[in-house]
């Protein structure tokens, strides 16, 4: 289901490029902006009560986090935040490479418990347990895809919001001197 949301959004979102739409005029600015659609959906269920029924909710995700992890109720609203931030970050060309990185990390650190929920057997609202097979492919291709996406983005967008923040000076890097004394003209 939510890899039908990321293919159909994005699909979308690039046809949006084509008609002249710049905010997606690049597959990565597309990407970036349906994994943050995709992001939406999944962190709305962290929140979700476990009174309803029709679709995953809270309850569902606690049971799915591994025993030895302390607090699962609060991880699962923790984690829930997270997708928040990262979808807005990579709405933001100007975070856009620092969510994907970190949206990275979060998804190999949720890895564990989603393979916990595969071996284990824990159903999913209500529903069979999504397999092993399944599951971690899953996993590997949003973490393909916000890595891409990082990747992709203009990592100068990222340092001239650190240094606003920071309110650290512009400072140009010298040009290379040649062993004639002259600026090399690389």
């Amino acid at each position: 289901m939510l890899e039908l949301v990321l293919a159909t959004t994005l699909l979308s979102f690039r046809l949006l490029g084509a008609l002249g739409v710049r905010r997606f005029a690049t597959w990565p600015a597309s990407a970036a902006h349906a994994m943050a659609v995709m992001l939406l959906v999944t962190s709305s269920v962290h929140f979700v009560p476990a009174s309803v029924t029709v679709m995953p909710n809270h309850a569902d995700l606690v049971r799915m986090v591994p025993p030895v992890v302390p607090f699962a109720d609060a991880m699962v609203y923790l984690t829930g935040v997270l997708e928040l931030l990262g979808a807005v970050g990579l709405v933001l060309a100007t975070t856009r490479r620092a969510a994907g990185i970190c949206l990275a990390a979060l998804y190999v650190l949720l890895l564990p418990a989603n393979i916990y929920a595969a071996v284990a057997d824990i159903p999913f609202s209500g529903g069979e347990a999504t397999p092993l097979w399944l599951r971690v492919p899953e996993q590997l291709l949003y973490i393909a895809v916000v890595v891409w996406v990082a990747r992709s983005s203009d990592s100068r967008t990222a340092l001239g919001l650190v240094r606003r923040v920071l309110r650290l000076p512009h400072v140009e890097c010298p040009r290379p001197v040649t062993v004639s004394g002259q600026p090399s003209s690389t």
